[in-house]
């Protein structure tokens, strides 16, 4: 005897009616969550407070024609720009990045992907016996069947929905990391030619003098063996030529690692790899100095693309604390079949063997031992954690800011007192040389003042390439380029 099914009267359905549409409600009717606070919670300033200087900036005229974004141009160095490019095809950091972003799209392709109706198509072969066999017995009979299928779940609580939002904003965080990770590259291969330059140019302001020691050497000799000047004087001479070329092979050996670095950076094997040498003493201050105009300090946030990526990560977060929420209702799914079911394979497409079927599958857990309330606040925690973040993004935008806008308004000052240094320690080289040579002062004398006037000038070389960096700096800190306010260089020149 067969168990009778168990149905539900129409009274039953009538009385659950109302239940269902409060839970339909209440889904469609969830507390949305606040957005984030403007900013990150960070009261922003009027102004920035080292930004006072602009009275030294000049206007540079070909800044309009320059394509917006790439920043690099204002050094006027094609060598610069040749490596600022390759390291755009090649770096690896970049490639990294760009993966990333790609892979975000995907999941965001297969989220969307989730709100669509899912059609497929199936066949088989079952041989079974039951009440449910064409012979209703305990004889065995093979059934053959060959069908499409389609299902669709209803997104009535938004739980589809928000996850396709979380997974567009981590794709919107993933290319605004991409553009943060291309602008970190351009300034590091910036910032590492630059600096190339720099011991280049000391380098070889290091083998001038060395040569001048050099001439002061043989002529200490001749004095020597004429006997007009004691053996102390002609070792102190020595000693100058010798600790000069310590100190020019302690410039090659930070030029070849810096050379090595340019390489890793462009993509490039370091075995090989060369940056053309400049042909004169003075290359590193060659490029034209960029003076970039801070603007309005809400700008920075609405430009730099690590705070967007933080920005899109808070929201995407936000997002999956809605899914999080999403799950404590019920999920609706409709499906529908429709094909040809026969116990003889032969007959399996005969108009007598079509079959079809529709149905809803109304789901929801009982009891899963707090795993949604877990889930739940899993995610709630992870928006608080994305929310610290940002924060934390905004305020270290500022600073980041401050300080090179603080580097260079300190390093301006200390360039011009340098500068007058310089022209002092060579000054007195020149005089103390003429002097030495008609006897009128001792050989130690000369020896310090040119030891001195070394010292300024690769002071003042380690000034003018601090400026490039302070100013690559400040590029990297604004997001990248000036906006829409004028390029501006220093007016004066090395």
């Amino acid at each position: 005897m067969t168990a009778p099914l168990m149905s539900i009267s129409l009274p039953s359905w009538s009385r659950l009616a109302p239940l269902a549409a409060a839970l339909v409600l209440a889904g469609c009717m969830g507390t949305p969550l606040a957005p984030p606070p403007e900013h990150a919670g960070v009261a922003v300033p009027a102004t920035f407070s080292e930004a006072d200087g602009a009275r030294s900036w000049t206007t540079a005229p070909p800044a309009e024609a320059q394509p917006r974004g790439e920043w690099w141009l204002g050094f006027q160095d094609p060598v610069l720009n040749s490596l600022v490019e390759r390291a755009g095809r090649g770096n690896t950091t970049v490639q990294e990045a760009a993966a990333r972003l790609a892979e975000a799209r995907a999941l965001l392709r297969s989220a969307d992907a989730n709100r669509a109706p899912q059609v497929g198509v199936s066949t088989g072969v079952s041989r079974q016996a039951g009440a449910n066999t064409a012979t209703g017995g305990p004889v065995p009979a093979t059934l053959a069947t060959a069908g499409l299928n389609v299902s669709y779940e209803l997104d009535l609580f938004g739980r589809l929905s928000q996850a396709s939002d979380a997974a567009r904003l981590d794709a919107q965080a993933r290319d605004a990391l991409l553009q943060s990770t291309r602008l970190m590259v351009q300034a590091d291969v910036a910032q590492t030619y630059l600096q190339w330059r720099a011991v280049q140019a000391e380098r070889v302001l290091v083998e001038e003098s060395l040569a001048a020691y050099r001439d002061t050497l043989r002529l200490t000799q001749r004095r020597y063996q004429a006997g007009d000047v004691a053996e102390l004087d002609l070792a102190r001479v020595q000693t100058e030529v010798a600790a000069t070329e310590s100190e020019a092979l302690a410039l090659e050996r930070q030029q070849v690692l810096l050379n090595n670095a340019l390489a890793v950076l462009v993509g490039d094997v370091a075995s090989g790899f060369a940056v053309a040498p400049a042909g004169t003493a003075g290359a590193a201050g060659e490029a034209v100095l960029p003076v970039i105009p801070a603007g309005v300090p809400g700008t920075v946030l609405a430009r730099r693309p690590d705070v967007s990526a933080a920005q899109a990560s808070v929201l995407a977060a936000q997002a999956r604390v809605g899914v999080a929420q999403a799950a404590w209702f019920p999920a609706v799914t409709l499906t529908g079949n429709g094909g040809y079911a026969s116990p003889e394979l032969g007959d399996l497409f005969k108009w007598s063997a079509r079959s079809w079927g529709i149905g809803a599958l109304l789901s929801l857990p009982i009891f899963d031992g707090g795993q949604r309330a877990a889930q739940e606040e899993g995610a709630r925690a992870r928006l608080e954690g994305a929310l610290a973040a940002h924060r934390g993004q905004v305020l270290t935008a500022f600073r980041e800011v401050e300080d090179q806008l603080g580097a260079l308004r300190l390093l301006a000052g200390q360039a011009e007192a340098q500068g007058r240094a310089v022209q002092a320690a060579a000054r007195a080289t020149q005089l103390s040389d003429s002097r030495y040579r008609n006897g009128l002062v001792s050989q130690l004398e000369l020896l310090d003042a040119r030891r001195s006037e070394l010292r300024n000038r690769r002071q003042a070389l380690q000034v003018r390439t601090a400026q490039y960096t302070a100013t690559v700096g400040l590029i990297r800190a604004l997001g990248g380029g000036w906006g829409d306010a004028p390029a501006q260089v220093a007016a004066a020149r090395p």
